[in-house]
């Protein structure tokens, strides 16, 4: 594993601001409605705590302002599968499918090429005849793999890649906030 260090100034720091930002405010709409009785929301520990959503929007708005990862001249163009039929109308899908590929790396190390076809696969639609799943493209996940191994966000290992920041759980720890009648 490369040595990293999630300390200052790493790319996981905005990130975990981000997310910072986005679990609390959740926490205070939570604390303010007492529809189901709940007067505060548990303090977030770990990557797993946080909203999946919320972090890869974040993220990904961090990979985009960065600029340390190159688009391929083919992402306005290009399908994520064959199942598709035109290519995706969000110009950022590219950034958004890197943030989520490293939330998923980092939740479950040794994820490679072949799972990311699975995980971003899905039915192909046949017409008249029975729908069939599908992989995704292989070589946008494998370019995007490829992107994030160079910014040195994840490492390759024998059984597929890995997060390259040990201590990266640490980074996105939320803050823990006291909100009245705690």
């Amino acid at each position: 594993m490369a040595s990293g260090g999630g300390g200052e100034g790493s790319d996981f720091d905005a990130v975990a601001v981000a997310t910072t930002e986005a679990v609390e405010r959740d926490r205070r709409e939570l604390w303010q409605s007492d529809e189901i009785g709940i007067r505060a929301m548990a303090t977030a520990k770990s990557v797993k705590d946080v909203s999946p959503h919320e972090f890869v929007k974040a993220y990904s708005a961090h990979l985009k302002r960065s600029s340390k990862m190159e688009l391929p001249h083919w992402t306005d163009i290009v399908k994520t599968g064959t199942f598709k039929e035109l290519a995706p109308y969000d110009p950022d899908w590219y950034y958004i499918r890197a943030a989520s590929m490293a939330r998923k790396i980092y939740l479950r190390q040794g994820l490679g090429v072949g799972s990311f076809q699975r995980i971003y696969g899905g039915s192909k639609r046949n017409g008249s005849r029975p729908s069939h799943f599908c992989k995704s493209s292989g070589a946008v996940a494998r370019h995007i793999l490829q992107q994030l191994q160079k910014i040195n966000i994840i490492d390759v290992e024998a059984k597929g890649y890995s997060a390259s920041y040990p201590s990266l759980i640490y980074t996105m720890i939320v803050q823990d906030t006291h909100y009245p009648g705690q």
